[in-house]
């Protein structure tokens, strides 16, 4: 199901009357659970998003993602769990268990029963089962004429090769996997036996060093301790990592370097109410002499290359011209007809050659064109048709291209271009007001200049350290929405303008950022 591409249509938070139905739910679904395994798995307080988006194959999908994590999902009114998937059936002591078509199963690891996101598997104790010697069989199964028979039928629905189920969005197919020797190695990096807590520590560490050994310079002291975290230390987090400083052991920023101010690598001062800043760096401390960006291990490097997203390249938007019923008259003589498409030079072109063909170009003075009844008829207003008798060229091109109807084409890199009648919409921010006095920064009509809502939400959730959500835009249909909490414009302008390098007469709304010295 999610072996292509998928669309996800919205990212909410979780309402407190929709997670208690979900517990209810999963307690029907899964009899067996006790109420703490249920409330492990539908945890009360931490963050629950319900993410609503539609398959390749256009199935309606909801998943329920906790902590960043996908836990369960809903298809036609069915509730499955994730699992983690790896290459390879091996086949217990016991036998395949009794299973009839259409019930719920789930594949886990040999030796691990638990599932999860694509970090380390968590330890758990193996069933009490003697397990097979597998430094043998490799990946294969040995087993019987009837077990065999009743691997085949367990098959994924919609896949009809056997042991050929492809992972999502680009990650290695099975037959690939089993040749790769680092697959089926619970820890091939040495980073994958700490926590997830653990390696976003090290993480946040290392983004730190870097910037101040190589991007902060002393000319740029003091610096405002939001600055470092935006402009510097992420920009130091490695190709297919995130900084999240809400899943460290810190938490927040402030609580991060005043660790480090005790270890007497910085100086933070409140310069400015409310406002933190670092005042002063020692850059003859150890840490930051001896700190060299560390080379990514093969196993991690293969995984990022392979999973790396295409970097953004804007569209080349260009502004065409249509053809109306009531300028068919001057466009036929070249060949056109309604609905037309015309560039603004083609325009100006057939305009002319119309002109010098019926001798409409003034003798007395060339910079005149003479109207004759079906210029009139096209461009002119009802009550300046018998007074007006000749007109500027820039004057009768301005004219015709104004009674034209607008249209624009889009080209993303590497596709055929898009001709849409009307004109772009752009990119629309605007300032809300929510409960208790709260400002949000909203942002639609992304996706027209293809900009995933989701993707951008991430990034500015990092960088903002705000929450944000993704939700249908009000009055649409297949429009998202990205809401950010407080007046992030500054931060989202710096974003399209100078990474995404959109036109700034795309973008409507950058005038509202806060102001220099005030509060957001």
């Amino acid at each position: 199901m999610f072996a292509k591409a998928f669309r996800v249509k919205s990212n909410t938070a979780i309402k407190g009357s929709d997670r208690r139905k979900l517990r209810a739910d999963v307690t029907a679904v899964f009899p067996t659970l006790g109420t703490d395994q249920v409330s492990e798995l539908v945890p009360g307080k931490e963050e629950l998003n319900i993410v609503k988006l539609y398959a390749h194959r256009g199935d309606a999908v909801t998943v329920y993602v906790s902590g960043g994590n996908p836990i369960l999902f809903e298809l036609e009114k069915n509730l499955y769990p994730t699992d983690l998937m790896l290459p390879g059936l091996v086949v217990p002591p016991a036998g395949l268990p009794q299973v009839q078509k259409g019930d719920l199963c789930a594949i886990a690891l040999v030796g691990n029963r638990r599932s999860g996101d694509k970090s380390s598997p968590p330890s758990i104790a193996p069933l009490a089962l003697d397990p097979p010697d597998l430094s043998e069989e490799k990946g294969s199964v040995q087993a019987d004429t009837t077990l065999q028979g009743d691997m085949r039928r367990l098959t994924l629905e919609g896949e009809e090769e056997e042991g050929e189920v492809q992972q999502r969005c680009g990650e290695k197919s099975l037959s690939e996997a089993t040749e790769d020797p680092s697959v089926g190695t619970l820890n091939p990096d040495p980073t994958d036996s700490k926590t997830l807590q653990e390696q976003m520590d090290e993480l946040l560490q290392r983004c730190f060093l870097c910037a101040l050994k190589y991007r902060v310079k002393k000319a740029d002291l003091p610096l405002l301790t939001s600055t470092l975290l935006g402009s510097h230390m992420f920009s130091c987090c490695p190709e297919g990592r995130q900084l999240d400083i809400k899943k460290s052991s810190y938490k927040k920023l402030s609580k991060f370097l005043q660790h480090m101010q005790q270890e007497q690598i910085i100086q933070v001062q409140e310069l400015s109410k409310g406002v933190e800043s670092i005042v002063a760096v020692d850059w003859k401390h150890p840490r930051i002499t001896s700190f060299v960006i560390p080379e990514p291990s093969p196993t991690s490097q293969t995984i990022q290359e392979g999973s790396r997203e295409q970097p953004y390249h804007p569209p080349d938007i260009k502004s065409l011209y249509c053809v109306p019923a009531s300028m068919t008259l001057l466009f036929q003589e070249s060949g056109h007809k309604k609905g037309s498409i015309l560039e603004g030079s083609e325009v100006r072109t057939i305009v002319i050659n119309y002109a010098k063909k019926n001798d409409l170009v003034d003798a007395d003075n060339k910079n005149l064109v003479k109207l004759d009844p079906i210029l009139c008829d096209c461009i002119l207003e009802k009550g300046e048709q018998h007074t007006v008798m000749k007109l500027p060229w820039d004057s009768l091109l301005n004219r015709c291209l104004e009674k034209l109807q607008p249209a624009y084409q889009v080209t993303f890199p590497g596709q055929e271009p898009i001709v849409k009648k009307g004109k772009i919409c752009p990119i629309d921010i605007t300032l809300a007001q929510r409960a208790s006095n709260k400002k949000v920064t909203v942002v639609r009509n992304l996706e027209a200049y293809g900009l995933d809502p989701c993707s951008v939400a991430t990034i500015l959730q990092q960088r903002c350290q705000a929450s944000t959500t993704v939700t249908p835009a009000p009055g649409t249909k297949d429009i998202l929405q990205v809401q950010i909490q407080g007046n992030q414009i500054h931060h989202l302008g710096r974003l399209l303008l100078e990474e995404y390098r959109l036109p700034r007469k795309h973008i409507q709304g950058l005038e509202k950022a806060p102001k220099p010295g005030k509060k957001k």
